[in-house]
């Protein structure tokens, strides 16, 4: 029988498994509570917290304040806007947006429209942007007017089948006279909106008319695509329903033992990932609590708005964590509102964990999740054993189990580490126009779907979850997945490199950074390695750029003849 582990937990208690060993190879541990998830929209999530609490703050933007009625009626008013221009059930509408409070107006909106929002990082490049719109069939775009996003944004609207571009004012979401916190994204200065058809400010685009009411199937129809690489390193579009995307979201919120008392989120991880998704944004509209805003992360801007909002709850990723213990200003900080953080998007180091909770007070808790399970699968307790070197144990609700490494149609057998396989109500349907990649992510037992993640784990005989080994390929860059294939493609459209592989190496802050090793054409007059170095980091994404760069006589190939990643991560990090 294979490995399985299940916990269910009521909203109302703090988990407890039960420890009534079964037999050997079944690893079913049953809690007392059930968590009970029926069905909800998006929109209906947010209309239950506007209704219960209206004048109570959501969004906490630099000191300026937006109520759940505020948010919920703009939320609304860009609905009605959507229809008016043609916007139906099913089209896609597209956030390129940071951390501002129109995302979340713009991101419910478009669901209450009936509409599937798509989620595009602001540090993509032009072609980045371009594919992932194609990609998606995304008909309007919501973005900001800043150097560095706008400009993209007016280009891919030129070059592609985009329709509209609704441009929001960042100075217009500040309180008057805090201007110069432009600063925060590192500009100076807004770019000028355009004046041309197809595109609209984001005040004019609302419409205060009626919205007409649409129908929602919350377990069918799409409320998210999410593009992820995979270990391919080919982009595809998990498709999340409001089903998925509210059972992770009440999830996460049910295994917080903090039911009293305030709820002020550092909303500092990116909203367009996942993670932040459902563990900042999505989490705290089902509870009714409260964002604090930051659309750039700044450890000395983080430690200011810990304090000045008294944050109780910190999502993000060791790297920053680790910016905040290295920043002067955490020995002047009061951290006595701040009750927990959760780290995920990578490994969290032990010493990391243990110097942040004696300096602050608060808990830090490893967790794990991926784009396809709508962004949270598992997490230590928040009160309990916080296990060194683990992901903690499944959400309410979550199944894991083991994989053969070699055959994913067997189970691995009792004791033995295989790939982590999960089922719950937050695995995603499938890959946007990827039915191929689709079948292949899936693994069927006993009639059920498991989603396969491509990490070799262990799971303790208390569910507690180990990753033992990472997916072959994948960079994880402070979080941010870099596929290097991508890289690659980048590398090889300079005409003089001719062979182009792309490793992880370590890098002390952010983890892992990618490192090019190359061959080129006519050596005698190729660029050197720092001109190569410098070409290519110009040309890919902030989270994409190199650490370095090699030049290479030739790269390492398999017996027939194909570029050999292995190999060469063997040979550089002595890792096989």
């Amino acid at each position: 029988m294979g490995q399985i582990f299940d916990m269910s937990v009521s909203k109302a208690e703090p988990r407890q498994p039960v420890h009534d060993h079964p037999a050997p190879g079944d690893y079913r541990h049953p809690c007392p509570w059930e968590l009970d998830l029926p069905s909800l929209s998006m929109p209906g999530m947010l209309a239950q917290s506007a209704e219960a609490h209206p004048a109570a703050p959501l969004v906490e933007f630099m000191g300026r304040r937006f109520s759940y009625a505020q948010v919920h009626d703009e939320a609304r008013a860009f609905a009605a806007g959507l229809q008016r221009i043609g916007i139906e059930k099913g089209d896609r509408v597209g956030l390129f947006l940071p951390n501002v409070p129109i995302y979340v107006s713009a991101y419910y909106g478009a669901m209450l429209a009936g509409a599937t929002a798509v989620n595009f990082s602001p540090l993509y490049t032009e072609a980045e942007l371009n594919h992932q719109v194609e990609d998606s069939g995304t008909r309007v775009l919501v973005t900001l007017d800043v150097p560095g996003v706008l400009p993209i944004a007016c280009k891919v609207l030129a070059d592609s089948s985009l329709e509209w571009l609704v441009v929001g004012r960042l100075g217009a979401m500040l309180p008057w006279g805090k201007r110069l916190a432009l600063a925060l994204l590192g500009r100076s200065k807004t770019a000028a909106i355009p004046k041309q058809k197809g595109v609209a400010r984001w005040n004019d685009f609302l419409d205060g008319r009626k919205l007409a009411p649409v129908e929602l199937d919350p377990g069918v129809d799409l409320a998210l695509i999410q593009y992820t690489g995979g270990t391919t390193g080919t982009p595809k579009g998990a498709m999340l329903t409001h089903q998925n995307l509210t059972a992770n979201a009440r999830q996460t919120d049910a295994i917080d033992p903090f039911r009293e008392g305030p709820d002020m989120i550092l909303a500092v991880l990116p909203l367009f990932h996942v993670f932040a998704n459902t563990c900042t944004l999505n989490r705290t509209v089902a509870k009714g609590g409260c964002l604090a805003m930051l659309p750039r992360f700044h450890a000395g801007e983080a430690l200011r708005t810990i304090e000045r909002v008294k944050a109780t709850a910190f999502p993000g990723v060791p790297t920053m964590y680790q910016a905040l213990l290295d920043d002067p200003r955490i020995s002047r900080t009061d951290f006595s509102s701040l009750l927990v953080c959760i780290s995920g998007g990578a490994p969290l180091p032990a010493p990391l964990r243990e110097e942040f909770e004696t300096v602050t007070g608060a808990r830090l808790v490893e967790g794990y999740g991926l784009t396809e399970a709508s962004g949270v699968v598992s997490t230590n307790p928040y009160e309990g054993e916080n296990r060194a070197g683990t992901i903690g144990q499944p959400l309410p609700q979550t199944q894991v189990r083991l994989l053969d490494k070699e055959d994913p149609e067997r189970d691995a057998l009792p004791g033995e580490a295989g790939e982590l396989a999960i089922h719950g109500p937050q695995v995603m349907q499938g890959y946007w126009k990827r039915p191929d990649a689709a079948a292949a992510a899936f693994a069927m037992r006993d009639s059920e779907r498991w989603l396969r993640t491509g990490d070799i784990a262990k799971i303790d005989p208390d569910g507690y979850i180990r990753i033992v080994d990472r997916s072959k390929d994948m960079i994880n860059v402070g979080g941010f997945k870099v596929f290097p294939s991508q890289v690659e493609a980048v590398l090889l459209g300079n005409r003089a490199i001719r062979e182009a592989l792309v490793i992880a190496v370590p890098d002390d802050y952010l983890g892992e950074r990618p490192a090019a090793f190359v061959s080129v054409n006519e050596p005698e007059l190729a660029p050197g390695e720092d001109q190569l170095l410098e070409w290519a980091n110009a040309h890919l994404g902030k989270h994409e750029r190199l650490k370095s760069l090699e030049i290479r006589a030739s790269l390492p190939k398999t017996t027939i003849g194909k570029l050999d990643r292995k190999a060469l991560r063997s040979e550089v990090l002595g890792a096989g």
